[in-house]
């Protein structure tokens, strides 16, 4: 049964008290569901894994808000109908977001364009700058709750993401020498690979500004850790690409056996042939790989 912290993450609970801050601002001068709905937009809006999608998120919200009170303004002045006017808009609206590849629904300028040209007695341009006011507290809300009260650290999901590829590594090397000639498939290890990198992404692009210094030495320390384990999968996956694996030499056997991997293939290696060279070559450099990978991270093997 899961546990109640792994079904609402840090980021939900992030997500709701920017919404309830930002509402009670709202609230401070003259509450109406306009301005709540949008300041509880902008707060949800803002609150992202990382300070530049956060940045984005305010600037397309920003930018959203604007278009559709232009839109609207202008339709308004046509001498067409409010149903036609919203048509046309409305797809003028999908269309820039879907040439400029707008990660964000088009409802909000949508909406602000039904806004203006159904209600006659709006003042389109009062309008719009009370709902960009609204939606920049949630936004700035969000942002200050997001970056600097509580910042997405992901850096022990990558320690630990490091430290599970090293386990991961024992086992491939112990089903590579477990006396038959069933290789390992190598494609987990190149997804968990692929997953350590995204969340690599997320980190660079995110500014613990309290801690900006040790970000920076952590995000060098992870490159280096990334780039020594994408090496480490490229041997292993060599090793996959073999008929069958080669005999150990004694030192490579020494090697693996001081890590904790049991080999059960006890063929003696009395005379070298190429696929016994080709097979120490790889294990030497994953072994070697695999301790300086250890060595970065600050443990020891």
């Amino acid at each position: 049964m899961k546990k109640l912290s792994d079904l609402i993450g840090l980021r939900t609970i992030k997500t709701a008290a920017a919404i309830i801050i930002a509402l009670a601002i709202v609230n401070q001068y003259g509450t109406s569901s306009a301005k709540l709905i949008f300041a509880m937009l902008g707060a949800m809006s803002a609150v992202q894994p990382t300070f530049r999608a956060s940045l984005e998120a305010c600037l397309t919200q920003i930018v959203g808000v604007s278009f559709g009170a232009v839109m609207g303004l202008l339709l308004r002045e046509l001498p067409i109908s409010y149903l036609t006017a919203v048509g046309i808009g409305v797809i003028i609206i999908i269309t820039v977001y879907n040439s400029l590849h707008v990660t964000l629904s088009p409802s909000l300028p949508s909406f602000i364009l039904v806004m203006v040209c159904t209600t006659a007695e709006l003042s389109p341009l009062a309008y719009a700058l009370g709902r960009i006011w609204d939606t920049a507290i949630g936004l700035g809300v969000g942002i200050v709750i997001d970056v600097l009260v509580f910042p997405y650290d992901n850096s022990q999901k990558i320690r630990g993401a490091l430290e599970s590829l090293d386990k991961d590594v024992l086992r491939f090397l112990e089903e590579i020498f477990d006396g038959d000639d069933v290789l390992p498939d190598g494609d987990a290890l190149a997804a968990k690979l692929s997953a350590m990198e995204k969340q690599l992404t997320i980190f660079s692009k995110q500014k613990l500004f309290f801690h900006l210094r040790r970000q920076k030495q952590e995000l060098v320390r992870f490159r280096s850790c990334d780039r020594k384990a994408r090496d480490l999968v490229c041997h292993m996956e060599a090793l996959c690409l073999l008929e069958r694996p080669g005999r150990l030499t004694e030192e490579n056997r020494r090697r693996l056996e001081a890590a904790g991997a049991e080999i059960r293939d006890r063929r003696h290696l009395d005379s070298v042939m190429e696929l016994d060279v080709v097979t120490n070559y790889h294990v030497g450099q994953i072994l070697t790989l695999r301790q300086a990978l250890l060595q970065e991270l600050g443990k020891r093997s």
